[in-house]
């Protein structure tokens, strides 16, 4: 089976409204697509900077894929959330970005978004707080997220290194 090798790191966070910002992670396959060695899914520690400019997370990804088709290349999907002095979480935005296509090392930015809701929703976050959320966290990576109402937030960097290996032997050219 053809390989894909995924190191690297999400290095952090910017462009949120305010910090103390922590991220949840995940990657996502196709049917024809198998975990060898290494987590699908992670979280990050709640970042306090000192600068208000960036969330520094550094936090691992290490991920063997293996694979019989290209169908359901991975990517990687986001939910970054904002924890108040009472150690509530509120959910800050969504992303998702395709792990990429090439060999080698990539600086990815991975621009976020989360559903606006009504106005009457609007305003209970406002005076309340809590945003809404989707009831399908697939909606992030499909076609259908562009029916909603959403509003832009912050970034999320990452850095990656990606490995192919007997990808010429299965006929794919890289």
């Amino acid at each position: 089976m053809a390989e894909v090798y995924v190191i690297g790191q999400i290095t952090g966070a910017s462009g949120f409204p305010n910090q103390n910002l922590f991220c949840k992670w995940a990657i996502h396959t196709g049917g024809a697509w198998k975990v060898i060695a290494g987590l699908r899914e992670g979280q990050t520690q709640v970042d306090n900077p000192q600068n208000d400019a960036f969330a520094v997370w550094s936090h691992p990804i290490d991920v063997h894929l293996a694979t019989k088709g290209l169908q359901g290349w991975p990517k990687m999907k986001f939910e970054v959330y904002h924890q108040d002095e009472f150690g509530r979480s509120e959910l800050y935005g969504y992303g998702f970005v395709h792990i990429p296509t090439s060999p080698g090392t990539h600086d990815i930015e991975c621009v976020t978004w989360r559903p606006t809701g009504s106005y009457r929703e609007q305003i209970k976050q406002f005076f309340v707080g809590g945003a809404p959320q989707l009831k399908n966290p697939d909606m992030v990576q499909s076609a259908e997220r562009y029916t909603l109402s959403t509003v832009a937030m912050g970034k999320v960097y990452l850095q990656l290194g990606v490995i192919f290996r007997n990808f010429d032997k299965y006929g794919v050219e890289c």
